[in-house]
């Protein structure tokens, strides 16, 4: 056989075990995890100021990722809007989802607007959002854009934990701009309020595939199409969506404080179709690798410990321990120090 005959049967072999091979994978579906959606832009002083992480300024950066974030976002079944606040304004109210219409609600927001005498009254803000949210049915995702600066107003922290207690379907994503350590408390305690937040670093999601998954995370599912699920045991596992239990400083026993959280993960794990469920202790960024990688052990071991001596099968526990390589909030302050000294429970 000659080079060329060669040559061209290797092509139509390639083609022929391509084709092969994509006739055999499996089909699959962007599935929504939220009914809604409502991005929420600080549009007060400090986001006019120059950020010198990103190397500009605040507002400007915002309205260019979420102009970036709608490119991404699957043209699925959603009702979107998109609002402000200091001052709270409705860009666009919540409706059917279209790309050219969140593009067109985007451009409204103003960049050059004057940063002295423009107060944050992010608290109000998130007050103001109750009536928006309230005619939204089925789940909902916040995805707030702002620093967390504010100086006016009520809480908004309190206010943020409202909003959960008034719509237990609501999910609060916060995109964080945050430059000062109260900026950067504010942003913690909101996203530690509800597990299912998804953390967004605006320096991360310049890359497009750090995008692309923070889009999947909060916006979407890939799953198999139906044939296909009902030959997959594991289809009928549900996510375990239970909080976290923080550890006092340097501490890995089970307190009192702790146990109606313990109880109700009890609760959640007992009613779960899953088999195992993987206890994941975490620790802050105090002290060196070796110590904190057994404080981590410790923290999952005690919390296993419970569940099994309450009446949870030990032998469907994996305790194990991440030390201070996973963190999930800011250790540079007090409060995200707190929050990741943690044990997470999730599907193994």
């Amino acid at each position: 056989m000659s080079i060329r005959k060669q040559f061209l049967t290797s092509i139509v072999l390639a083609a022929l075990m391509a084709l092969t091979l994509a006739a055999q994978a499996p089909a699959e579906t962007l599935k929504p995890k939220v009914d809604n959606f409502v991005l929420f832009v600080d549009y007060s002083g400090s986001m006019a100021m120059t950020s010198d992480a990103l190397k500009s300024v605040k507002i400007k950066h915002a309205k260019e990722l979420i102009g970036r974030m709608n490119a991404e976002i699957p043209a699925l079944k959603y009702q979107s809007g998109v609002a402000t606040f200091a001052p709270y304004e409705v860009m666009m109210a919540p409706a059917a989802y279209d790309k050219a219409a969140v593009a067109a609600a985007n451009a409204k927001i103003k960049t050059d607007y004057d940063i002295y005498g423009r107060n944050t009254p992010m608290g109000m803000g998130l007050k103001d959002l109750h009536p928006l949210i309230a005619k939204l049915s089925g789940k909902t995702a916040l995805i707030l854009f702002t620093d967390g600066d504010s100086n006016y107003g009520t809480d908004p922290v309190a206010e943020a934990k409202a909003l959960y207690a008034m719509h237990p379907n609501l999910c609060i994503h916060v995109v964080s701009y945050a430059d000062n350590a109260r900026g950067k408390m504010v942003v913690d305690e909101i996203r530690a309020i509800s597990r299912c937040t998804v953390a967004g670093d605006p320096k991360a999601l310049a890359d497009a595939g750090a995008l692309k998954k923070y889009v999947k995370d909060v916006f979407y599912d890939v799953v198999a199409d139906e044939p296909v699920a009902r030959s997959m045991p594991k289809a009928e596992c549900e996510t375990i969506t239970f909080g976290n239990l923080n550890f006092g400083f340097n501490l890995y026993q089970i307190t009192k404080e702790m146990e109606p959280a313990l109880e109700q993960a009890l609760t959640i794990l007992k009613d779960s179709k899953c088999q195992k469920f993987i206890i994941e202790g975490h620790t802050d960024n105090v002290g060196g690798v070796p110590y904190n990688q057994k404080l981590s052990e410790r923290r999952a071991g005690s919390v296993a410990k419970w569940l099994s001596d309450h009446g949870f099968p030990a032998g469907r526990l994996n305790p194990v321990g991440k030390g201070k390589l996973e963190p999930k909030f800011d250790n540079k302050t007090e409060e995200g120090r707190h929050l990741n000294r943690r044990v997470e429970i999730r599907t193994n």
